[in-house]
């Protein structure tokens, strides 16, 4: 379920059902030098998300992606979501990222870190088998955090 008015409504009609809830979180960083490789990962994030969404619609929330630059304090970030996600009705929370800055935040919802996987030269088919392998390594990390209650 994506963060759009008409999931939202099932959301409001169902959330015994839906509990997780999916936030991608994305660094731009717009130095010429690196700006394709973060447009790259963005990529690659958000078509993970789109393919992660279809797997589990009914089970999980997609939040919009949060942007960061390079100077964002990202603990900050990540005291902010995570005081503002305690307020909400899902009891399970994961931050989805391709930024291994992320990796050493301290938070109690689970991040899931990804090597950002360039998609752009990829035919459709190899891009379908990378998002399924992608899917395998993330599902574990759902099932082990779904499984703690």
């Amino acid at each position: 379920m994506n963060w759009v008015p008409k999931d939202v409504d099932t959301y409001i009609n169902q959330k015994e059902y839906i509990d997780t809830v999916v936030v991608p979180l994305i660094a731009v960083d717009t130095k010429p030098e690196t700006m394709k490789n973060s447009a790259s990962s963005s990529e690659f994030l958000m078509n993970l998300s789109k393919f992660i969404e279809k797997q589990f619609k009914g089970r999980m929330m997609f939040l919009p992606p949060v942007s960061y630059t390079q100077s964002t304090n990202i603990q900050q970030l990540a005291d902010t979501l995570s005081e503002d996600l305690k307020q909400s009705s899902f009891p399970h929370v994961f931050y989805l990222t391709t930024d291994p800055k992320w990796t050493s935040v301290s938070t109690d919802e689970k991040v899931i870190w990804l090597p950002s996987i360039p998609l752009e030269t990829m035919d459709d088919h190899l891009r379908q088998t990378i998002m399924e392998d992608q899917l395998r390594q993330v599902l574990t990390h759902f099932m082990e955090k779904w499984n703690v209650q």
